[in-house]
């Protein structure tokens, strides 16, 4: 009986490796066919735009230079609703009007690609320093969710953020988020799936989609 081939990488593996290794294949299959929908996410620098990315996306991200460029892109992608989205985070920006070589690459993604739905990530304690971003992606006519990330932290701060009057102001989706804790991502998901498929839903409060069913019910 010849030995067992132990220079064999196969042989080297235990049973284990291997089918940890069998198993994310099996995982990764169904996320490398051609996205449905594509989502961006956009913000300044430090508002925990990276952290919902990964929230959002888990293992499967890629990272690449954005053509021409030295920037780097992460994107990756994910199932909501049986929809394959692919997620772009984006470099750090300010606003449209570029200033920097990240705030460049950012604007030509958003205009070249066209996301189906644009994701802001903004600090909820600094709100009207973050809001000019969200009114130029408005004008420029792009589908805006506005996910107010560090709610906890505007909390402790005393700050109070009425998300309902803010949404009717804008005209957009709100999701409150603590995005270290993935709280409010679940809500996120769905928002963002809705708007991508033009559920008009999704533009009414959260406080107002919740009462809706308490209506019907006592309605009926």
């Amino acid at each position: 009986m010849p030995a067992p081939c132990t220079q064999c990488p196969t042989r080297r593996q235990s049973i284990g490796a291997r089918l940890a290794e069998l198993w994310n294949r099996w995982r990764r299959r169904p996320l490398e066919a051609t996205p449905q929908k594509r989502v961006a996410i956009v913000g300044n620098p430090n508002v925990g735009k990276s952290l919902v990315f990964n929230r959002l996306t888990g293992i499967y991200v890629t990272v690449s230079n954005y053509p021409g460029t030295t920037v780097e892109v992460f994107r990756g992608r994910t199932y909501i609703h049986g929809v394959l989205y692919e997620v772009v985070d984006t470099p750090g920006m300010y606003s449209l009007l570029p200033s920097s070589d990240e705030e460049r690459v950012a604007r030509r993604l958003l205009f070249e690609e066209r996301p189906d739905v644009v994701v802001h990530v903004a600090d909820a304690k600094n709100l009207e320093r973050m809001l000019p971003l969200t009114v130029q992606l408005l004008e420029a006519g792009f589908s805006v969710v506005l996910a107010l990330n560090m709610m906890d932290e505007a909390e402790r701060l005393g700050l109070r953020v009425d998300t309902d009057k803010l949404a009717d102001l804008l005209g957009i989706p709100i999701t409150p988020l603590v995005a270290t804790q993935g709280k409010g991502i679940a809500e996120l998901r769905r928002v963002l799936h809705a708007v991508a498929h033009g559920d008009p839903a999704a533009l009414r409060p959260a406080s107002r989609r919740r009462a809706e069913p308490d209506r019907a019910a006592a309605a009926g």
